[in-house]
């Protein structure tokens, strides 16, 4: 046996080749790992090439890509900036037709009441003035042709036309033949029986009483009928001078009215 045999060596093993250049790798702030065929055991599998981590290369391409993408998010925000700002202008304007549409509709309904109100106070104003002149109006009856009394009248016509303006002014009730109110057929009635003549009471027989005259050859005293001959549904007396009384209805009462005023159908002469 050796002397030297049992005195352990004290030189430091030699590092392998690869084992040095892990260590420079990792001083250098790089692991490099050199794999050689003698170092890799002869069974070892590869690894496959998808483990293999790479970063990812900014092409051309991909640049593009962005760049379209980043265009089409601003033109996107510019159409719903678009989008916003004419939504807000046309509730704006339809705000602003609803609110002069409605100032419209209230001016008009104010002048139409004002001009109703307008028409109502004239109305008023000339029916007040009617009926004054009606009331305080107790003329005599002219002289004239169409004026003067029937040749063989069994009563005084000025009689007739006097009793019937003495009536001017009292009400209008349907069914009354006097002395306080009348209708139109009591009027007429009473009026002729002042005279000595007795008419049929109501309008339908008194509009066929005597004979039958144009509405152009009026004398004073001949009964005036609204509505066909035998079925008037009105009646009143000539009194000259273009004009008529009658009770005609219960807002006027008896009154005195030219026949303008309501134009009759035909007319009996019983004087």
């Amino acid at each position: 046996m050796s002397p030297n045999a049992a005195i352990p060596s004290h030189r430091k093993p030699r590092r392998s080749a690869s084992s040095r250049a892990l260590r420079a790798g990792v001083t250098g702030g790089i692991i490099t790992l050199a794999v050689t065929g003698a170092s890799m055991p002869a069974g070892a599998a590869e690894k496959p090439v998808s483990e293999t981590q790479e970063m990812p290369t900014i092409t051309s391409a991909l640049s593009t890509s962005l760049a379209k993408s980043a265009d089409t998010a601003q033109q996107m925000a510019l159409d719903y900036e678009l989008q916003a700002a004419q939504d807000t202008a046309t509730t704006e304007a339809t705000e602003a037709a609803t609110k002069a549409k409605d100032e419209a509709d209230k001016k008009a309904a104010a002048e139409k009441k004002a001009e109703e109100a307008r028409k109502a106070k004239e109305k008023a104003a000339q029916e007040r003035a009617s009926r004054s002149s009606e009331r305080t109006s107790l003329r005599t009856l002219s002289a004239s042709a169409d004026d003067s009394p029937a040749t063989g009248a069994t009563g005084s016509t000025a009689s007739l036309v006097g009793f019937l303006r003495a009536q001017l002014g009292k009400s209008y009730v349907l069914g009354s033949s006097g002395p306080s109110a009348y209708d139109c057929s009591g009027l007429v009635q009473a009026a002729y029986r002042t005279i000595g003549i007795d008419l049929p009471r109501t309008s339908q027989p008194q509009s066929t009483a005597g004979t039958q005259v144009g509405l152009g050859n009026l004398q004073v005293g001949d009964i005036l009928y609204w509505g066909s001959a035998g079925s008037a549904y009105h009646v009143g007396v000539y009194v000259g001078n273009g004009h008529f009384i009658g009770a005609q209805n219960s807002s006027t009462g008896i009154v005195e009215r030219p026949l303008s005023y309501s134009q009759p159908t035909g007319a009996v002469r019983v004087l």
